[in-house]
């Protein structure tokens, strides 16, 4: 099956994007990637692959392993362009996250929200990690006026979380872990019916889960959509969207 991962050209998390690259390829799947021009090769934030400060808060070995394996493939290496992409030839969508300043090229783009909305009206499974869910809280369907995700239960990066990396880290790096103004989770609540509707999910701060471990992470699933809270989620988000995608197949 064919899933679509539309990036900015900068400062995407790099475990976000390489993990489920990697599981979905692996299951026989194929991906495209996709940046607002398609004319450059795309790269993740920096600082996760050489840590974020004293060499800590970056993404782990497996992921920057999973990344360099991804610089080199063809499809990463070739994206396509927001605009021109045809969304309704893709059987799957993931939106990985990232806090960095270059995501909000991704995160704020009016042309990507439409063509998200289009993709979302076929029906077909979406994925949305951390910062990626912002992507859907912002898309409008065109038959409601509402976001996309009014609907449905969804995590996102909790607040806790981007509160404690902003208060551990803001006296080096300023506002790097606070993308926006808003708390992600915030504007996530703010797009659903009800509040009720957003699930936070184990509190946890450092524990992630593996390729072979799965009980730090979690993930939450409403029909054709899941979503996640962070990178320590990757693993066993990557293997949901993987699994919902062999169901498409057999039905």
């Amino acid at each position: 099956m064919r899933v679509l991962i539309p990036l900015p050209d900068r400062d995407f998390d790099t475990t976000e994007v390489a993990v489920p690259w990697r599981a979905l390829t692996d299951a026989g799947h194929e991906v495209t990637f996709a940046t607002e021009r398609g004319d450059v090769v795309p790269a993740c934030d920096p600082l996760l692959l050489t840590g974020v400060l004293f060499g800590q808060l970056g993404a782990r070995p497996d992921a920057i392993a999973a990344y360099r394996q991804l610089e080199d493939a063809p499809e990463f290496r070739s994206p396509i362009s927001w605009d021109t992409l045809d969304v309704t030839a893709f059987d799957g969508l993931l939106l990985p996250g990232g806090h960095a300043p270059g995501m909000r090229q991704y995160l704020g783009s009016v042309v990507l929200q439409r063509q998200v909305a289009t993709f979302w009206t076929t029906g077909r499974p979406v994925a949305a990690i951390c910062h990626g869910v912002l992507v859907l809280a912002r898309s409008i369907d065109p038959n409601t006026g509402r976001s996309v995700l009014a609907g449905k239960r969804t995590t996102c990066l909790p607040k806790y979380m981007e509160r404690g990396a902003f208060t551990l880290t803001g006296w080096r790096r300023g506002r790097y872990y606070r993308t926006y103004p808003e708390y992600v989770q915030d504007e996530v609540i703010a797009a659903l019916d009800s509040p009720e509707q957003f699930v936070r999910g184990p509190r946890t701060t450092s524990a992630r889960g593996t390729a072979d471990d799965d009980a730090p992470a979690f993930v939450l699933r409403d029909g054709r959509y899941v979503s996640a809270r962070w990178p320590g989620d990757a693993y066993l988000f990557a293997k949901t969207f993987a699994g919902m995608l062999a169901a498409e197949v057999q039905t």
